[in-house]
């Protein structure tokens, strides 16, 4: 695909100036006229209006109108120089400003001195000091400066008002770039970028009421007033879901074009064996979804489905079902996971659910990155040979030295582990793989046509029978610091009774703070205790009291391979009680005998991870425990996402509040496309309409014009907005 190069993709130094391009490039990553005109206001003030000051957030960046109350200048007895205290306010609170060796910001032979009386935009870091909030040497901008005064309210009455209330674009700036420098930066973009040809086609404008691209970047960056950048908002959200959605309905276009090799399974073969040595009847749900996976099989295309369930749904009994279908024409099943941990509990129990027959019909086998050379050789041999018709590993599945001889099925296990590209590697190692996509954690409707709008989908609601209910129990140490001795009492009495469990720590060791939970989202700082670690919650279980004759051990993603799985498999065995470990246990890992888990510093770690965690117990039938340990302060944002977790056991519920709760890049970012995520005004928490409506649009259009011959500014603007990988398969493709 072709670059249509245009206004929009001028490099910045031919229009900003070689020393600004540079600035924008290396603290925004803004390299082209498009990419600066993209850099859209966070938010608008209006001069005749003042920000709330008592609301500042700390140690934040920040960028207000305020009026100056006082400024005073004097000399510093400590060492030689000048201080020079400004004091703005809002009308209620106060807010000072401190400049060091800068006596002309007081000065008022300056024409543009902060003196009483004068308002204008500030912009800093919030501290707080002596408990007051205060900007150290704030860049600010008055009104009025350079020329630019109101007009005089006494000969023209309107025109001062139209100043007052004209709303000022506020972007996301830096320390060296606030938000006035940006926007004369952008005023020069929007000069280079005149004659704009809208990707738009005309149609989709006239039904969805949209305003053109280049009125609409002029009115999101130069409103007049309210409505011009309310209205280039609608326009502009509307192009960030419509230029998505083509891509990704082109880009399932483009898979159906492969000829695949149709997989039916005969009667009497692999999978009618299987279905019968299965000791329960399959759920509703897994019936269904197996219907879906058995057509897709059956199609002379490739099958390209998300399969999202919940925790302990049986996803990998209907995965491995769709491999027994594969094998009987002799085609190969690879199951890609993310952790040895969990490739290791795949091969495990996919071997134990076949039978000692079946297993030894398709020979199970693992490929990692930590297996000894001489076994990984024999692995790769097996695959290479057709007799591994079912393998599971790691990323070493990846590697240029794993070759297959018929993959047919690639089946990605807890996809948000792994990026667009890495999917794409596994795929060409076959002729037209197909692909099954799974995850655990439930996705809202409005991501997943967003994130995975290439992909069907299936869902399994249901769990089968049998599966115990989980209690979950917030245990607030903030409001009630002595309740952890109770924890431990209630774990040696699940142990006492025979039963193993779970603690989990968000780091491994104090030395470095190598954590599996990263701060997590509206986490406001570290700035309390130090995190929960394994080391030491290790050597603390150990002499507890109340778990004395444990037997305790650890398990994280530090241990070697073979130190992972002979853990697993001792505990797994029921020869350790209670294993301290990281999230290297959050997916996959099922001991029917471990019925509680205790997470320690639970305010760290997200909704959705939380909820994987838990699902790790009451798998066999026992009633299952949740601990939920958080030293999170009430009526925290934190304790308040650790209740909502406490409070459901349905995963799509909490999938809405994780969602609503999360920056939007981490939902669209990297962890998905492998860049940055090109969705700057569209929401989808928010946006779900907008989206169906850019779909049904997308998906008219390209039923007509599949190449998009007839639109090529269109084609330019999706390849423009799409990440490297999204490129690269079009044009591998």
């Amino acid at each position: 695909m072709s670059t249509m190069a245009g206004p929009l993709d001028q490099r910045l130094d031919a229009v900003v100036g070689e020393r600004t391009a540079k600035t924008l490039a290396k603290q925004l990553d803004l390299r082209t006229v498009g990419d600066l005109l993209g850099h859209y206001p966070r938010r608008y003030v209006k001069r005749g209006e003042l920000s709330r000051l008592d609301a500042l957030p700390l140690d934040t960046d920040v960028t207000i109108v305020a009026e100056v109350l006082r400024a005073t200048s004097r000399s510093l007895q400590a060492r030689r120089g000048s201080m020079q205290e400004v004091l703005i306010s809002d009308g209620t609170g106060t807010l000072s400003l401190v400049f060091f060796n800068q006596p002309y910001v007081t000065d008022e032979k300056n024409s543009n001195a902060l003196v009483p009386g004068r308002r204008g935009l500030f912009s800093g870091k919030v501290r707080l000091y002596k408990g007051m909030r205060q900007l150290a040497h704030p860049q600010h901008q008055l009104f009025g400066e350079e020329g630019e005064g109101p007009p005089d309210p006494e000969t023209d009455p309107e025109g001062a008002s139209r100043w007052l209330e004209q709303p000022l674009p506020i972007y996301p700036a830096t320390a060296s770039l606030p938000s006035w420098k940006l926007e004369k930066a952008i005023d020069l973009a929007l000069d280079a970028a005149t004659g704009l040809t809208d990707p738009m086609p005309l149609e989709v404008c006239r039904t969805a009421r949209l305003m053109g691209l280049e009125p609409a970047l002029r009115r999101i960056h130069r409103p007049s007033h309210d409505g011009d950048w309310i209205q280039a908002k609608r326009t502009l959200r509307f192009h960030e879901a419509f230029l998505l959605q083509t891509a990704l309905l082109q880009r399932r276009a483009v898979r159906a074009m492969f000829a695949a090799v149709p997989r039916v399974p005969r009667p009497g073969g692999l999978l009618e064996r299987f279905d019968r040595s299965l000791p329960f009847e399959l759920t509703a749900d897994q019936r269904a979804v197996g219907g879906e996976i058995a057509r897709d099989l059956a199609a002379e295309a490739p099958m390209h489905r998300l399969l999202q369930g919940e925790v302990a749904s049986g996803k990998t009994l209907v995965a491995l079902r769709a491999m027994l279908a594969v094998a009987e024409s002799g085609g190969q099943s690879a199951l890609l996971a993310p952790t040895e941990v969990l490739a290791a509990q795949h091969l495990r129990s996919i071997t134990r659910i076949l039978g000692p027959d079946m297993a030894a019909e398709l020979m199970p086998t693992m490929v990692t990155g930590q297996m000894p050379v001489a076994e990984r050789r024999r692995a790769a041999l097996r695959l290479v040979a057709g007799q591994a018709r079912i393998v599971v590993g790691t990323h070493a599945l990846l590697s240029d030295s794993t070759q297959f001889a018929d993959l047919a099925l690639v089946v990605v296990d807890e996809q948000h582990r792994f990026g667009v590209e890495q999917r794409e590697v596994l795929r060409r190692k076959g002729s037209a793989p197909h692909t099954l996509v799974m995850t655990a954690t439930p996705i809202p409707r409005t991501v997943a046509m967003t994130v995975f709008g290439d992909l069907e989908t299936s869902v399994i609601r249901g769990l089968p029978a049998g599966r115990a209910p989980i209690e979950s129990h917030v245990v607030p140490l903030a409001e009630k610091p002595r309740w952890l001795p109770n924890v431990w009492r209630r774990a040696g009495q699940e142990v006492a009774a025979g039963r193993q469990g779970y603690v989990i720590c968000p780091a491994i060791g104090a030395e470095d703070g190598d954590g599996s939970a990263p701060p997590a989202v509206g986490d406001e700082g570290d700035g309390g205790p130090s995190l929960a670690t394994v080391v030491e919650v290790l050597a603390d279980l150990r002499a507890q009291p109340a778990l004395a004759g444990a037997r305790v051990e650890a398990l994280t993603g530090r241990m070697s391979g073979e130190e992972k799985d002979a853990v697993m498999s001792a505990f797994a065995a029921g020869d350790i009680d209670v294993l301290v470990a990281t999230t290297v246990v959050e997916v996959g890992v099922d001991v029917a005998n471990a019925t509680f888990m205790v997470v320690l510093d639970a305010d760290r770690f997200g909704v959705s991870q939380l909820h994987q965690l838990r699902g790790r117990v009451g798998r066999g039938g026992l009633p299952g425990l949740c601990l939920l340990v958080t030293r999170a302060e009430p009526e925290s944002a934190a304790l308040e996402r650790v209740q909502a977790v406490a409070a459901t056991t349905d995963g799509f519920a909490l999938a809405q509040v994780d969602l609503e709760q999360r920056r939007e890049g981490d939902v669209l970012g990297a962890s998905q496309s492998g860049g940055r995520s090109q969705l700057k005004l569209l929401r989808v928490t928010r946006d779900g309409d907008i989206i169906e409506q850019a779909r049904d649009a997308a998906a008219a259009l390209l039923q007509a014009d599949p190449a998009l011959d007839g639109h090529p500014a269109l084609r330019a603007a999706i390849e423009r907005s799409s990440d490297e990988e999204s490129r690269a398969f079009l044009d591998k493709s």
